[in-house]
């Protein structure tokens, strides 16, 4: 029952994430506009945008060489109870991230206000009941600002379609501000399109498309690789090495289909859903089989242990939990608009993947020392020689995986408004390399040879496990007993002849 009602969660919590997916073409769909300080406030998007050349053509102003804001159908709605006066402006404001301090002021140094007050208005510097806006002294002609206002009796107020060229690389936002306490219960309807000079891409997701199609080559060359191996010594395949080929084309299908999920974004402007949750899901797959393959191979199963015993239950129940927590985080961070996602439900959503992948890590490292420890004791060289190469390669990994962690914690703690977002990209794309480097290595080590059955687990009785290590343990028989006693007996008789033998001679 409770994995029941995860499942239908994460449906329902899917459904409602995909009745808002329009990545760079933003919808606003009755968006009420709250109040922040003394202003009414809807943020209308926020994206990095690569610089284009002025088009002094406007009509050709969505050519596919232009970057550019376009507004679409932008429609203010108020009630009817509320339309019985006229009102100022309510204002669109386009800004680079640079130019955020044009916005608002401040009286004799006092706290920032958006809209303008009594005491700033004595001083000259706007009109009482506007919105605080002056032009930026390093981008001429910035911010855009431009709005509409409603007329006694008017229930809607429409914003004439525009296209805002851009003419600087930049990370812009978008807000609709209005500075009417009467309007408490008014909404904005339609749609923005961002665009960057090659097509419809985010600008700090842009470089993940060619990306993903480097990616998908390397998987393409480690598959032919791996596969051409398989093919060779198909008779002597060991089971891991059959859930490694399991894990190389799990791969290979997510990063092909991130990268058509990123083209079609690109050139249509909207993220395809079903290829983006089959990306999802197909890596989501991919990193728990890897997890669950790396930590029964830790325990030495298929090597020096036949079977996993009563902690089957345990390694499936972990995998399954990290299955259904990584799947609801990457659903919602990839499924739905660029720019709708707080960093508290990021961070609520991260943080039992953290706690997780922090018990992987443990559980891995304490089984890898039993491990090690029973095969030195054991002698077995050749599986202690793979096994030690395979731990050094794991410390390495997670040695790395921690300091970028440090990283991508002070790269978002110091990038409070997104200003080095054309180095955003980095960061989701260091994770998939580290996962192939490493899946490199395990390729390397455990690739399909005349040899590989030298490291599976035989039952000649030299394997044999320790008292701690089963949760059944099988006692010998009475019947087998007796014939190794038979057998001394016989041994014996042997040694007491040829003793006799010697005498005489």
């Amino acid at each position: 029952m409770p994995l029941l009602d995860s499942l239908t969660a994460i449906s329902l919590l899917l459904f409602l994430r995909v009745l808002c997916v329009n990545a760079s073409v933003h919808n606003y769909a009755g968006l009420k506009f709250t109040k922040k300080g003394n202003a009414y406030v809807v943020h209308g998007g926020s994206e990095g945008i690569y610089y284009s050349h002025p088009n002094l053509n406007d009509s050709k102003s969505s050519s596919n060489g232009d970057a550019y804001i376009k507004f679409e159908k932008i429609v203010f709605r108020r009630p009817q109870e509320a339309s019985n006066f006229s009102t100022g402006m309510i204002y669109a404001i386009l800004f680079e991230v640079d130019d955020r301090e044009t916005i608002g002021g401040s009286a004799y140094g006092g706290q920032r206000a958006i809209c303008c007050t009594a005491d700033l208005a004595k001083l000259g510097a706007c009109k009482e009941g506007e919105v605080i806006h002056r032009l930026s002294t390093t981008n001429p002609g910035w911010p855009e600002v431009f709005g509409v206002s409603f007329d006694v009796n008017d229930e809607t107020s429409t914003m004439q379609p525009r296209s805002v060229q851009i003419t600087r690389t930049g990370m812009y936002n978008l807000y609709f501000m209005h500075c009417e306490p009467r309007l408490v219960d008014l909404v904005v309807e339609g749609e923005t399109i961002w665009k960057n000079p090659n097509g419809y891409l985010p600008g700090r997701m842009a470089p993940l498309l060619n990306f993903y199609g480097f990616m998908s080559l390397a998987f393409l060359v480690l598959g032919i690789f791996w596969f051409s191996q398989y093919a060779r010594f198909w008779k002597e395949v060991l089971h891991l090495q059959n859930c490694i080929t399991l894990v190389i084309t799990l791969g290979m299908l997510e990063m092909a289909l991130w990268y058509f999920d990123y083209a079609e974004f690109n050139e249509s402007g909207v993220r395809p859903t079903g290829i983006t949750i089959w990306a999802v899901t197909f890596g989501t797959i991919k990193r728990t089989v890897s997890r669950l393959i790396i930590l029964t191979v830790s325990m030495g199963y298929g090597v020096v242990r036949p079977t996993l015993g009563g902690l089957t239950s345990k390694v499936v129940m972990l995998g399954g939990t990290f299955f259904v927590a990584s799947e609801v985080l990457e659903l919602v961070e990839h499924v739905g608009a660029v720019s709708d996602l707080s960093g508290k439900a990021m961070l609520f959503l991260s943080l039992p993947v953290a706690v997780l992948d922090a018990f992987f890590v443990l559980w891995i490292f304490t089984s890898l020392s039993s491990t090690l420890n029973k095969l030195q004791a054991k002698r077995m060289m050749a599986k202690l020689d793979i096994y030690r190469k395979f731990t050094n390669a794991l410390a390495v990994a997670v040695i790395v995986s921690v300091g970028w962690i440090c990283y991508e914690l002070y790269f978002k703690s110091t990038d409070i408004y997104n200003e080095q977002w054309q180095h955003a990209w980095i960061i989701p794309a260091f994770w998939h390399v580290l996962s192939f480097s490493l899946l490199c290595v395990i390729c390397a080590l455990w690739a399909p040879s005349q040899n590989s059955m030298r490291y599976a687990y035989s039952d000649d009785g030299s394997e044999e496990f320790d008292k701690d290590d089963t949760l059944t343990l099988i006692k010998p028989s009475p019947v087998s007993v007796a014939v190794s006693k038979k057998d001394v007996a016989e041994l014996r008789s042997d040694d007491e002849v040829d003793l006799e033998e010697d005498k005489t001679e």
